[in-house]
């Protein structure tokens, strides 16, 4: 890792992550968590205060980055319940087999190297009946979006530390075995276009 990505990246992506569109995305999607949750990239945990403490029973955070292990770990001591912050990867995610009720993931499917073997270990330890909630950004409608989007990505993934614009949510989530419940889209306001497509909604297991 190097000191742009330890030292620099974390506060932009903190910064960007935090604006008051996203943060009305999180709270339309991260109440609905409960019982033991795991959360996909916890980053700074920007998501702790729109959890519905009445309802989660403990929090799994996900978070593999040296830059943001930090103030995940701060961030975490501030929780009204037991959160548990581990260093490792979606991919190589290490807990047992049906543990969590919820799984949820914000604005880290654009950046998880390998999305798809992300969301298939989130399926493993989901219990049966138990539901992923996602809200990301990734690939618009419009075709003239789009073609901004993929002149843009390749710069863009160099300066948001991997991020990439064109991902196809609903693909993904499918191509992992699950069945989307529920899915709403926009784009947000006050923020630009190319960025600015989001999906959000529930699913669960085939």
């Amino acid at each position: 890792m190097g000191l742009y990505d330890r030292y620099v990246l974390p506060g932009l992506i903190n910064a960007a992550c935090s604006a008051r569109p996203i943060n009305r995305q999180r709270m339309k999607i991260v109440p609905q968590a409960e019982g033991v949750v795991l959360e996909l990239g916890f980053g700074s945990g920007l998501n702790l205060p729109y959890y519905d403490a009445a309802k989660v029973k403990r929090l799994i955070a996900l978070e593999p980055s040296k830059g943001m292990l930090a103030k995940a770990e701060d961030k975490a001591k501030e929780a009204k319940f037991p959160v548990d912050v581990l260093a490792e990867t979606a991919e190589k995610l290490s807990l047992p087999d049906a543990s969590v009720d919820t799984v949820l993931v914000t604005y880290s499917l654009c950046t998880i190297p390998d999305p798809v073997s992300a969301l298939n270990a989130a399926r493993r330890v989901l219990k049966p009946g138990g539901r992923l909630l996602f809200c990301e950004h990734g690939k618009a409608p419009d075709y003239d979006v789009y073609r901004w989007q993929r002149r843009i990505e390749p710069v863009w993934k160099v300066i948001g530390g991997g991020c990439h614009l064109t991902r196809e949510i609903p693909k993904l989530v499918s191509a992992a075995g699950f069945g989307v419940d529920t899915m709403e889209t926009m784009y947000l306001p006050k923020s630009p276009r190319w960025a600015a497509f989001n999906y959000w909604g529930s699913a669960r297991a085939n």
